[in-house]
């Protein structure tokens, strides 16, 4: 037992010799502000500022309650949340490697052995019960199952994350599916607005063709305006279905019990603070998915170096054998054994060099992705601060367009109720106004979707504070 003793300890103070692999999060670059940011509008945090919820920034009760059905209903997000359980669970397991694993494998047998054995000197049955408890456990002097512990749980972390961008992508794209929906709505308002006013053009032409006023090519002008305008309404309802049933899934709905009713779109977008370009390393669950990775590759180094030293074993027995049942559990049918032991590879072709030579290269393959998600990222904020910033500028153009044109309109009218001018005049009128109407609705529906795609570019409010820790796995 002396000798057991003295061994446990040489293997325990071995562990100061322990392979150590000391991990630093990946150099990413970052700029010291956004380019497109510059000339942007000033945010006002207290009002801005983005949030969990980040889609009830723009105060919508119909979206937000959408919005709450994803997180109970979307399949997408409910395979996210098992395979992070699997990721945790994974966990569980790497720890079970620090403690002793103890099988018992009890056994009642009735033999006979030959009497004409070389080494037999009776032939008769006996019995044999065996109650043995055996218990195993490698000493960790090495780090291995720290190593590997470690990397289940970086891993873990990864997939918490991978969770995270899961929910914010299917939210974001929910929010631009509904203001695309909604921006649908208000084309079709502007349309059947426009088949009232042309219903009304073609009665006067009509009135006035009676009167000697107008020729028939008027009235078949007049006509052809207005079943062409019916028939561009009509054909909405092709997109906006497909809208509402896309919707219908992100909420886990069948899309032949769910409907949306008509809703014009009307609001301009928030003001989102877009904040500094290293925030995001902080609030992307995308970035903090492949630092989480990156970390998990460098303690699968060390688990890989590990292997170049030997295997510490610990192995013990003890229970009770009889050969009859009566003193099966007695002191005289007691045993025991402790066994320490060690495993060294002497030789093995290069395995091992070629193993740790993997696991650095799978290192330095997660570091240049998490590289690349950084950068992807910035980009993604550029493209949209870019885009809301020459979309607001547009629709300050358009609005004057469209102001013009309805301007154009009213005199074209006047003017052929004069009788100064034919009908043609004012079917361009109208075809110019309705345009320009329906010009400015999409420019603000692009607003509405690029303002949800900076916010999910920005991470939605997200942080990586919200990751679990090592006491929560």
């Amino acid at each position: 037992m002396r000798s057991v003793v003295v061994a446990v300890l040489i293997g325990a103070s071995a562990g100061a010799c322990a392979p150590k692999t000391k991990y630093v999060a990946p150099a990413a670059a970052t700029a010291p502000a956004f380019k497109e940011n510059a000339n942007w509008k000033t945010a006002q945090p207290a009002d801005a500022a983005i949030r969990g919820n980040w889609w009830e920034t723009f105060r919508d009760s119909q979206l937000d309650a959408l919005e709450a059905q994803i997180d109970v209903s979307n399949e997408s997000l409910k395979g996210a949340e098992a395979r992070f359980a699997q990721a945790r669970a994974e966990v569980r397991g790497a720890r079970s490697g620090l403690y002793p694993q103890a099988t018992v494998n009890p056994v009642i047998a009735a033999a006979q052995q030959s009497g004409t054995r070389a080494t037999s000197s009776f032939h008769a049955a006996y019995g044999d019960f065996v109650l043995p408890v055996d218990v195993t456990y490698e000493a960790d002097v090495w780090g291995r199952v720290r190593g590997t512990i470690a990397a289940r749980r970086s891993e873990a972390q990864a997939t918490a994350a991978d969770l995270e961008a899961v929910g914010l992508s299917v939210h974001a794209e929910l929010a631009i599916d509904y203001f695309v929906l909604r921006g649908l709505d208000r084309e079709q308002q502007l349309l059947e607005s426009a088949v009232s006013a042309f219903a009304q053009a073609l009665e006067l032409t009509q009135n006035r063709f009676r009167g000697g006023l107008a020729s028939e090519a008027d009235v078949a002008q007049a006509e052809t305006q207005l079943e062409t305008t019916r028939a561009q309404r009509v054909d909405l309802d092709v997109e906006r279905a497909a809208l509402e049933h896309a919707v219908a899934v992100l909420v886990g709905q069948p899309a032949s019990t769910f409907t949306l009713p008509i809703a014009p779109l009307t609001m301009a977008p928030p003001t989102v603070p877009a904040g500094l370009p290293s925030d995001l390393l902080e609030r992307r669950p995308d970035i903090a998915a492949a630092e989480r990775r990156a970390a998990a590759a460098n303690a699968q180094i060390g688990v890989a170096d590990a292997a170049f030293y030997p295997i510490l074993a610990l192995t013990g027995a003890a229970g009770f054998e009889s050969s009859s049942i009566a003193n099966w559990i007695s002191g005289a049918s007691s045993f025991w054994s402790l066994v320490p032991g060690a495993v060294v590879s002497v030789f093995d072709a290069g395995r091992r060099r070629s193993v740790s030579d993997q696991a650095r290269a799978a290192y330095e393959q997660t570091a240049a992705s998490y590289r690349e998600v950084v950068l992807t990222a910035l980009r993604e904020v550029e493209d949209e601060l870019a885009t809301l910033r020459v979309l607001d500028e547009e629709a300050t153009i358009q609005a004057r367009a469209v102001e013009a044109a309805e301007r154009s309109l009213t005199l074209a009218t006047s003017r052929y109720r004069g009788g100064i001018v034919s009908y043609l005049e004012v079917i361009v009128a109208q075809n110019a106004a309705l345009a320009n109407q329906r010009a400015s609705v999409n420019i603000l529906t692009r607003r509405m979707a690029a303002s949800v795609l900076l916010i999910k570019a920005l991470g939605g409010g997200w942080s990586r504070s919200a990751l679990p820790t090592v006491t929560s796995q």
